[in-house]
């Protein structure tokens, strides 16, 4: 019995280490942060199709919390799992370059 737990326990620890977690720091409904937010649900969609999560933060409701993660301008996305911590600052329009910054893709 203990060591199916501990298999069951291995496993766990694997799917979470392919889970990523995603936090977007935007400031209101403005265009860039209307885009910032579409454009990153297509690239989890298309990459990480149900191994994500995402959590939007909106500055202008929660100012507070730009200082957990440094944020100096927005939209910033920052990857929090898996390790390392990785940000990402602008609207994700381009899909190439947010998909090296976020390790889903390596550059050329």
């Amino acid at each position: 019995m203990k060591k199916r737990l501990a298999k069951k326990h291995r496993t766990n620890k694997s799917d979470r280490s392919n889970f990523w977690e995603l936090r977007l720091y935007i400031a209101g409904q403005t265009p860039n942060s209307i885009a910032a937010i579409a454009n990153l649900k297509k690239i989890c969609e298309d990459q990480l199709k149900g191994k994500y999560r995402i959590e939007v933060v909106d500055l202008l409701k929660n100012p507070q919390l730009a200082k957990g993660d440094q944020i100096v301008a927005i939209p910033t996305l920052v990857r929090r799992l898996p390790p390392p911590v990785k940000k990402i600052v602008g609207n994700l329009s381009k899909t190439e370059r947010a998909l090296v910054g976020l390790d889903i893709q390596r550059g050329r």
